[in-house]
């Protein structure tokens, strides 16, 4: 039955569990439960499809579709074998196999991948005398495998490449930010679109455009090339587009501005491309210059600040002086504002010479990296911020 709810599993980054969550009870979502680097919900056909085109903090929506006990290859061979396949595919289409093992039963994923195949393929020899073919690159269908102990859980990626891919992003720097990762580093520091944004630093400009798209309720995939069940055989174009046009109305005006800023004028090209094939030139304007020489441009206004400073081998001779000079900018020049930004060089943090007033601890790729946050006062310590500004 196409109405009928069933369980899936929408996959995260580390530290944004709780945020997805969220996402996810703010879409309707039933029965949500969290778990490392995944949460747990229910929800209908169309509400898969309006997961995978309005959550800001998700890689991938899985479907879990069987579940069963699996102490080796045989086993598992027959528990595979048993599925109705011919329901999911057909000899015209190609799949994929994606698998994660832990388990002292099964040690090589790559190996379990291929009894999956042998099991899949075997069934449709059988009865046809042909088999499907994979394809790894881009398939019709990809199967999830994950195999915790002895329970093997047989699941569909929906989403296909991973869902910070958003389609928005035609030039990168040598190390952008992961479109995920600025989202939830976004929502973690309490944006909501309530005042003047900037990025001091904004590379190619993906900070700036999540921004914009939380600020004004835009589905963070609708520039999205496809999603993987647009190839299922049972894809509902109908209530897809139906999805996508609901979600459109909920798109709200922003009455605030949106700045970025950079001192490399190939990092500014880059970031006009991005925002131009995101549409949103209307709410975000990039600038020349180095956030070292700047100021707060309405100093009685509330400014929300998110960074990503760079490092990495060039930094290392310069590092106190750069972390020294963002502490001094935001001490001097940006009274009222709320400074976050994101390091893995934890050493560094101590030459701002501010002490903050949140630390999170996430990762940016595999490094270990702290969210800081920098409540900067205008006057004293006790003035008060306009309550709607977190």
């Amino acid at each position: 039955m196409r109405d009928k709810n069933f369980k899936m599993v929408a996959k995260t980054l580390f530290g944004f569990e709780d945020i997805l969550a969220k996402e996810l009870r703010d879409l309707g979502a039933l029965n949500v439960e969290t778990a490392i680097r995944s949460v747990y919900f229910e929800g209908d056909t169309g509400f898969m499809y309006k997961a995978n085109l309005c959550l800001r903090t998700a890689t991938k929506i899985i479907k879990p579709i069987a579940t069963f006990k699996a102490t080796n290859e045989d086993s598992l061979y027959r528990q595979v074998a048993k599925m109705d396949w011919t329901s999911l595919l057909d000899l015209d289409t190609t799949f994929a196999i994606d698998t994660t093992v832990n388990s002292e039963y099964f040690s090589h994923s790559l190996y379990v991948s291929q009894k999956v195949k042998d099991a899949i393929v075997d069934t449709f020899r059988e009865a046809t005398g042909e088999r499907p073919n994979v394809d790894v690159k881009h398939p019709d269908l990809k199967l999830n495998v994950h195999i915790q102990k002895d329970q093997c859980t047989i699941s569909l990626d929906s989403s296909g490449r991973s869902l910070h891919i958003r389609g928005y992003k035609t030039a990168t720097n040598i190390a952008p930010i992961n479109e995920v990762l600025a989202a939830g580093i976004l929502l973690l520091s309490g944006w909501k679109g309530q005042s003047d944004f900037l990025d001091p630093m904004c590379g190619s400009g993906t900070l700036l455009i999540e921004a914009a798209m939380i600020a004004c309720n835009i589905p963070p995939n609708i520039n999205r090339k496809e999603f993987a069940f647009e190839k299922w055989t049972d894809f509902d174009p109908d209530l897809f587009q139906t999805i996508m046009e609901a979600s459109l109305k909920k798109v709200t005006d922003f009455p605030y501005k949106i700045t970025g800023y950079d001192k490399a004028p190939s990092a500014i090209r880059k970031a006009q491309d991005n925002i131009s094939e995101a549409q949103l030139e209307e709410f975000i304007t990039v600038e020349r210059k180095s956030f070292f020489t700047t100021e707060k441009e309405v100093p009685d206004q509330p400014l929300h600040m998110v960074f990503n400073p760079p490092y990495g081998e060039r930094l290392d001779v310069e590092m106190r002086d750069f972390y020294e000079n963002i502490g001094n900018t935001l001490k001097k020049n940006y009274p009222g504002t709320h400074a976050w930004f994101i390091t893995s060089n934890l050493e560094a943090l101590k030459f701002v010479g501010l002490k903050p007033s949140r630390k999170i601890k996430v990762f940016n790729s595999q490094l270990e990296s702290r969210l800081v946050k920098y409540e900067m006062y205008a006057g004293s310590k006790r003035a008060k911020f306009n309550p709607s500004f977190t």
